[in-house]
C-alpha cells in the first residue's frame, strides 16, 4: 500500500514540476491578493474596547475620563481599581488599551504643573495600536488645549506610551508572521485543488481509477504532496521572518509545528474537495480563489474581526487561517506556551477532520 502511495507522490511532485502552468498559479495569486487586499481591507477602528486606571480622583480627571466616554471611538468596558489587572486584561485580548492616570493628575494640573498620561496599548498589532495611540492622543490634545484656554497657560498634559509584545510598533512585527499562514494557505490550495483536475484535464485520470490503487490510497497519495509543500513553504517563511526580518520567536517551536501540522489538515481537506469536484484546472483554479480569499480577509490579517458585523464574526468561527494566526502571532510574539493555545487548536483539528471526511466522500462518489 505505502509503496503504491509514494509512486504515486512521486508522480505528483514530477507533474507539478513539469507542469508551467502549475508553475505559473504559485506566483501570480499573491500579486491578485496584494489587490484584493488595497480595497477591501480597512485599518478603520471603532468602539475601541478600553479600561481605566486611575490613582486620581479629583475633579481634573473625571473631566478627561468624561471625554474619553462621549467619544465614539471607545468603548469603555472596565474601571480598574488594582494595577495587577492590567495584564489579564490586555493579553487576553479584552482591551485594546488601558487609560492610566496617575495620583497627582489633578494636583499638578490646579498648581500649574505639566502632568502625563499614560495609554497602555496591545502591540501585537502594531497598526491598531497606533491608530489607537492617534485617537486617544486626540481627545487629550483637546481637552489639554481648553484646560489651557481657561487657565490662560501651556499646554499642561502629553502623553506616555508603552506597547507590550512589540515595544516599537514594527509593522513587520504584525504581518510577517501572518504571511506564515497566508502562503502556506495558498500553496497548499493550489497544489491540491488543481491535482486531480488536472488528470481529468490531460485524460490520466481514467488511467489512474484502472491502477490496483483503492480510493484512499489515491486520496492520500494526492494529498501528501500538497501537504509536504506546505510544511516546506511555512518552514522557510519562518526562517526568512527570524533570520531577515528580525522577527522575535519566543514560543516553541513543537507548538509551532502542531498548528501548522493540524491547519495543512483544514488547506489539504478544502483543496482536495475542490479538486474533486472541478473537472478542469480552470475550476479548481477559481474554487481555490472562492475559499482563499474570504478565508485571509475574514481571518484578522489585515482587519481587525471584532469590527466585523456580527453575523460576519460568526462566519469566521470555521475558517481557519482565525485559529492559525492567533497560534502563530502567540508563538512569534508572546511566547505562548501550548496549553494555553489548546482553544485555538481543537477547532484547527476538528474542522481539518471533517474536510478530509467530506473530501473522501466526494472522491469516492466522483469516482463511482
Amino acid at each position: 500500500m505505502w509503496k503504491r502511495i509514494l509512486a504515486l507522490t512521486i508522480k505528483e511532485f514530477l507533474s507539478l514540476l513539469k507542469d508551467r502552468k502549475g508553475r505559473l498559479v504559485l506566483v501570480v495569486p499573491p500579486l491578485i491578493q496584494l489587490l484584493v487586499f488595497g480595497y477591501a481591507a480597512t485599518f478603520e477602528l471603532k468602539q475601541v474596547p478600553y479600561a481605566i486606571y486611575s490613582e486620581d480622583r479629583g475633579n481634573v480627571s473625571r473631566d478627561l475620563l468624561a471625554a474619553f466616554r462621549g467619544s465614539s471611538s471607545f468603548n469603555l468596558v472596565a474601571q480598574l481599581q488594582d494595577e495587577s489587572r492590567i495584564a489579564p486584561l490586555i493579553e487576553d485580548k479584552q482591551v485594546l488599551m488601558v487609560l492610566r492616570i496617575g495620583p497627582n493628575f489633578s494636583a499638578d494640573l490646579l498648581s500649574g504643573k505639566t502632568t502625563q498620561v499614560q495609554i497602555i496599548t496591545d502591540g501585537r498589532n502594531s497598526n491598531t495600536a497606533m491608530l489607537v495611540v492617534n485617537y486617544a492622543g486626540s481627545i487629550v490634545k483637546d481637552f489639554s488645549g481648553a484646560w489651557a484656554a481657561r487657565r490662560g497657560s501651556a499646554m499642561p498634559a502629553h502623553i506616555e506610551t508603552r506597547a507590550w509584545f512589540n515595544p516599537n510598533l514594527e509593522s513587520r512585527w504584525f504581518f510577517v508572521p501572518g504571511i506564515v499562514g497566508l502562503l502556506t494557505l495558498l500553496v497548499t490550495m493550489l497544489v491540491t485543488a488543481l491535482s486531480v483536475a488536472r488528470e481529468r484535464e490531460q485524460g490520466t485520470f481514467d488511467q489512474l481509477l484502472v491502477t490496483p490503487m483503492s480510493p484512499v490510497e489515491i486520496l492520500i497519495g494526492k494529498a501528501l504532496p500538497g501537504f509536504l509543500i506546505g510544511i516546506l513553504e511555512a518552514t522557510l517563511v519562518t526562517l526568512a521572518a527570524v533570520f531577515w526580518f528580525k522577527v522575535p520567536f519566543l514560543g516553541s517551536i513543537a507548538t509551532l509545528y502542531v498548528g501548522i501540522f493540524l491547519f495543512l489538515l483544514s488547506a489539504v481537506g478544502v483543496g482536495l474537495m475542490i479538486s474533486s469536484i472541478a473537472v478542469t484546472q480552470q475550476q479548481g483554479l477559481l474554487g481555490a480563489f472562492f475559499f482563499m480569499v474570504p478565508a485571509i480577509i475574514l481571518s484578522g490579517f489585515a482587519t481587525p474581526i471584532r469590527n466585523m458585523p456580527a453575523i460576519v464574526q460568526d462566519l469566521t468561527l470555521i475558517n481557519p487561517m482565525r485559529y492559525f494566526l492567533v497560534v502563530l502571532r502567540g508563538v512569534f510574539l508572546q511566547g505562548t506556551p501550548f496549553r494555553l493555545l489548546i482553544p485555538e487548536l481543537w477547532p484547527l483539528a476538528l474542522i481539518g477532520i471533517a474536510s478530509l471526511a467530506i473530501a473522501g466522500w466526494l472522491f469516492r462518489n466522483r469516482m463511482y
